[in-house]
Formats: structure tokens, C-alpha cells, sequence
């Protein structure tokens, strides 16, 4: 009895004559003899083209099989997009892949892994199904990225996402802060011409311009603290102490603008400087001290020696114009008389004489009793 084999329309067959491959067979029925070697293996065309414990290079002699179907052959240094009518299907690797071309448009996007950088044709929608060939950097927007391939500069990335494919190329983003930043010197001991040797806590702000300028220096931040302290260093050693206390703005423009000389070779702009404090060693503070206080004490001694000239010359005007002005001394013997009454309770007066000659001579025995 014959033994029947029906191939469906979404199906092909695989004719194996002992064991090896004969040819594809199209839809159909099939009848075959049971007293021969053949045998017919049925494949669903929807299904990628892999027939089980069988090579796939053994069927691409095949001049009509390959006619229905789309082979992708991916090498050691690709990936390869799969899709089916133009929509993402899977991420194949180095390997060779067939699919049936029949009921479906099977298509691929070769990727060069060597290449790292995702190519702008990738659609960001399929990553969900990338799973573990692709990695992500992010770049701040107060960032600047600088992108290394195997340890290699590459170039300066705007903020953004980026994204690239896992291979033999690794892939390196180094993020440089933009924004504007502090450098704080505190407690740094400095000499002054004098001899004085006294602690400074200096502050400046600045900003990175050029992040590519700025990575090829190691250790950015310790150098452009050196850089600050040699610059204090060379003008606060050619001060006196006193000038130095004197002249604290001028220090911060002199350093500011030192310090914009050498911004070129560091990659940044310094924005401003300035002295914090300056501490004094103990014994020095003491002295200092001791000359406010003297300096304080002769100032007020000058203001008391003023104030007693102007209310002698004061009385000395007064005294002239009540010379000059009877009247005017008329008032000023009333206004003393005023004064006398505020602080005694009862004034008898007897005699002759007038009122200031009278008032005098109370005065007198007054002083006389004490």
C-alpha cells in the first residue's frame, strides 16, 4: 500500500532519498512506495527554514529551494535585524539563518559591531527586544561627554541618550561637569615680605569652556588648585603685612586676572575671586590689638581736645556779647537764677546791691558753711 503524504498550502516538503536530500516538493499529494528508501519531511512556511538534525548548508545547492527562501548570514562581526513585512522580528548573531519567503517578505539590516554606534535607520521602539546586545549612555544637560572607543578619544557629545551595540569594541563616555563650580583654598600658609607668616582662605568660581582641553589634563581639579596657590604665593610674598590687610580687593584682582591667563591651557573661564579671611598667628593678633587700641585712644583724645576748644571759644563769644549787650546779660543773670532755684527749695535775699551781687555773695557763705 502506498503511503500518502498531503502538503498543505502554507507548507513545503523535503524529498530525502536514503537519507540524503533529493529536492523541495510544492503543495500537493504525495503517494509513495513503501518498498522504497524515500522520505518526505513537511515544513510550515511560517516557521524559519530549519529541518531537525540536518545541516542547513546541505539544502543551499538547491537552486529552487533558495528561489522561496531568504538566507542571512551573519558574520563574526555583525548583528543582523530581522524583520517579516517590514516589522522587527528578533536580533540575529554570527550565524547563517533561512526563513520561507513565501507567505511572508523577509528582510535584514546588516549592523557592524565594529561600529558600535547605533546607525539613525534603527527604530528606538524595537530596544525592548534587544536585550543585552546594546548598552546606554546618558549626557546631562549641564553636561558635556566625551566618548572613547577601546580606551581611544573619539569626539564631544551633546547631552542626549546614546546608545550602542555590545561586541568586541568597548565603549567608554566620560561626563564633565558644565556648570559653574567652586574651588575653596582654606587655611593655606603664605609668608609675607615681612616675614609674617599667616594663613589664607581664598575662594574663586569658574567654569569648564572646553571639555576636551580640560580631560587631557590628569587630576583637573589638584592642578588648578596648585595654580591658584602659586599665584598667591608670588603676590602676597612681595607684601607687608600691613599692606596685605590693606589691599585684600587688589589681591583678588590681581589672582582673577592670572589666573584668566593661564584658563586657555586648562579649558575654562574663571568668573571671580576673592579673600575669605586671612588669620593672623597669636602673637601678631596681640600686637595688632594693642596698636587699635592705642590709635583708638588718641582719636578720642583729639575729639576730647577738640570739643573743650569749641566750648571755650563758645564762652568766650558769650561772654563778649553780654560785654556789648546789657540786655543780654539781664537774661543771662535770669537763666542762672533759674538754674540756682531748680536745686534750692527757698532763696532769701536782704541788702542792698543788685541781683548778680547779691546771688554771689549767697554763694559765698553757702561755700564757706562746707
Amino acid at each position: 500500500m502506498f503511503k500518502k503524504v498531503i502538503i498543505q498550502s502554507d507548507e513545503r516538503g523535503l524529498l530525502f532519498r536514503r537519507g540524503s536530500y533529493v529536492k523541495s516538493l510544492q503543495p500537493g499529494t504525495y503517494r509513495m512506495s513503501p518498498f522504497t528508501d524515500d522520505a518526505i519531511m513537511v515544513q510550515n512556511v511560517l516557521h524559519p527554514f530549519a529541518p531537525a538534525a540536518k545541516e542547513l548548508e546541505l539544502f543551499l545547492q538547491d537552486a529552487e529551494l533558495l528561489r522561496e527562501l531568504a538566507i542571512a548570514d551573519v558574520q563574526d562581526n555583525e548583528y543582523m535585524l530581522h524583520y517579516a513585512d517590514g516589522k522587527f522580528v528578533s536580533l540575529l548573531t554570527p550565524g547563517i539563518y533561512a526563513f520561507w519567503n513565501v507567505l511572508k517578505k523577509h528582510t535584514f539590516v546588516r549592523i557592524d559591531i565594529r561600529n558600535p554606534e547605533f546607525a539613525p535607520e534603527v527604530n528606538l521602539a524595537i530596544l525592548p527586544k534587544l536585550h543585552g546586545h546594546y548598552q546606554s549612555f546618558e549626557v546631562g544637560g549641564h553636561e558635556s561627554g566625551i566618548l572613547f572607543y577601546n580606551n581611544v578619544l573619539q569626539r564631544e557629545l551633546r547631552p542626549g541618550k546614546y546608545y550602542f551595540w555590545k561586541g568586541p569594541v568597548s565603549v567608554m563616555i566620560k561626563t564633565l561637569d558644565l556648570r559653574q563650580q567652586q574651588l575653596d583654598m582654606t587655611g593655606q600658609e603664605i609668608m609675607t615680605e615681612d616675614k609674617v607668616t599667616l594663613r589664607l582662605n581664598f575662594v574663586c568660581q569658574y567654569r569648564i569652556i572646553d571639555s576636551l582641553k580640560a580631560l587631557e589634563i590628569k587630576s583637573f581639579e589638584d592642578q588648578v588648585y596648585i595654580l591658584l596657590q602659586l599665584i598667591l604665593r608670588e603676590y602676597v610674598g612681595t607684601l607687608k603685612l600691613d599692606d596685605l590687610l590693606r589691599m585684600k580687593q587688589e589681591i583678588a584682582e590681581f589672582v582673577l586676572s592670572r589666573l584668566n591667563d593661564k584658563s586657555g591651557s586648562y579649558g575654562v573661564q574663571f568668573l571671580s575671586a576673592g579673600v575669605k579671611d586671612i588669620i593672623l598667628p597669636g602673637d601678631i593678633k596681640e600686637i595688632l590689638n594693642t596698636v587699635l587700641l592705642a590709635e583708638k585712644r588718641a582719636q578720642a583724645n583729639i575729639i576730647t581736645r577738640r570739643e573743650e576748644t569749641a566750648s571755650t571759644r563758645s564762652l568766650m563769644n558769650t561772654a563778649k556779647l553780654m560785654d556789648e549787650n546789657g540786655t543780654l546779660y539781664r537774661l543771662k543773670e535770669l537763666e542762672f537764677l533759674e538754674k540756682i532755684c531748680e536745686k534750692i527749695g527757698t532763696i532769701s535775699l536782704t541788702g542792698g546791691g543788685n541781683l548778680l551781687e547779691q546771688l554771689n555773695s549767697l554763694l559765698s557763705v553757702r561755700g564757706s558753711e562746707k
